[in-house]
């Protein structure tokens, strides 16, 4: 929902300033503001942006983080589903700003909540249900997905959300309780955890949404230990193995991270792969000159020679839609009492997402 007033501030007006009057007037109004309001920086965002966040992490940390704050707005500089996420998590005062709706995710957008419940339902037609089978989404899906992991809540397929850095302690919990796990939207997330627990690929379905029973046959899905939701992140998907192999030809001995949502392909050929806070946390750790990963890092740890693995690739186009002057344009407008761009999930959506949320974490953050 968007929240537009007559006073509202025309965005256009932000987009012919200057950089420094931009970065002035986003202070002068989080100065104004104070404690009221609490930006929030994804890992992946922009430098001109991030340099104003107040709290900085990964989707889940950060709305978990905005929900332990007592501010009244949100400003969450990453893209849609993390803006839902925050506002499911958040206190029921608080309001979540986007600062450009635009900001989405495609990974989120191959799995919309009228083709899971088609698919589901299909699974049920051919008796596939009969056994136990947990729905599995991954963080990064609409707020309508992860409460559609929350309705399902009965014996023998308890739908549950999932992290990357809590994918495999989730994954060895399910796959002792239950027969199958339907995964969406990301496949290669749910294909590289499932290896690691010896899953073999032939016992992995890959579910079309455009396709009847997904592409498959009766007795591929009857047989499969994990349905894939055919899902992918356009950034991390477009790594190949040729550029591990290209980065090792010309740096001898360098250590190569990588997530899992990364082919698996890629992933089985490179040193490590785990979430982004995992990769961070490793070069903190690393011996000095010894690692590779993004320009940040290399900021953050000069001590150590860190590289992209494919330097063309890595960025997010839906996030960096949210630039300095979205942000200004959100925080002024804030100023003079008018909420913009404000990202609200409804009552029923937000209730069955919190219930899949909260099974996340009892089973994983409680246990841990």
């Amino acid at each position: 929902m968007t929240a537009v007033l007559e006073q509202t501030k025309p965005l256009e007006d932000f987009l012919i300033m200057a950089d420094p009057e931009i970065d002035s007037v986003i202070e002068e109004a989080r100065k104004e503001l104070g404690s009221r309001v609490v930006i929030l920086g994804h890992h992946y965002q922009r430098d001109d942006v991030i340099k104003h966040a107040d709290l900085t992490g990964d989707s889940y940390q950060l709305s978990v983080m905005e929900s332990q704050t007592d501010a009244d707005y949100i400003v969450f500089c990453g893209v849609h589903f993390m803006a839902e996420s925050a506002d499911i998590l958040g206190k029921p005062h608080q309001r979540v700003i986007l600062p450009d709706l635009g900001a989405g995710c495609s990974m989120a957008d191959m799995a919309s909540i009228d083709q899971v419940e088609d698919a589901w339902e299909q699974l049920r037609d051919i008796g596939v249900l009969e056994s136990k089978v947990a729905p599995i989404t991954y963080m990064n899906s609409t707020a309508a997905i992860k409460a559609f992991c929350g309705r399902n809540e009965g014996v023998g397929n308890e739908g549950v959300v999932c992290t990357s850095s809590n994918a495999v302690p989730l994954f060895d919990i399910y796959l002792k309780e239950f027969d199958k796990m339907f995964f969406f939207p990301d496949q290669h997330l749910g294909r590289n955890t499932g290896a690691k627990f010896g899953i073999a690929l032939d016992k992995m379905a890959l579910w079309n949404p455009h396709e009847e029973l997904g592409g498959n046959t009766e007795e591929q899905l009857h047989d499969a230990k994990l349905i894939l939701w055919r899902g992918h992140c356009s950034v991390h998907g477009r790594f190949k193995p040729w550029h591990v192999d290209k980065v090792r030809d010309e740096l001898p001995g360098v250590q190569v991270l990588v997530h899992p949502e990364c082919m698996r392909e890629v992933v089985e050929i490179s040193d490590l792969d785990g979430s982004t806070s995992f990769i961070i946390k490793t070069v903190e750790n690393a011996p000095s000159g010894s690692m590779n990963l993004v320009n940040r890092l290399q900021d953050r740890f000069p001590d150590k020679q860190i590289r992209l693995l494919a330097p063309d690739l890595c960025m997010c186009a839906t996030m960096y839609r949210i630039a300095p002057q979205n942000l200004a344009w959100a925080m002024d407008n804030l100023v003079n009492g008018v909420v913009v761009n404000e990202i609200s999930v409804d009552n029923e959506t937000k209730h069955f997402a919190n219930v899949a949320l909260e099974r996340m974490i009892s089973l994983t953050e409680k246990k841990a």
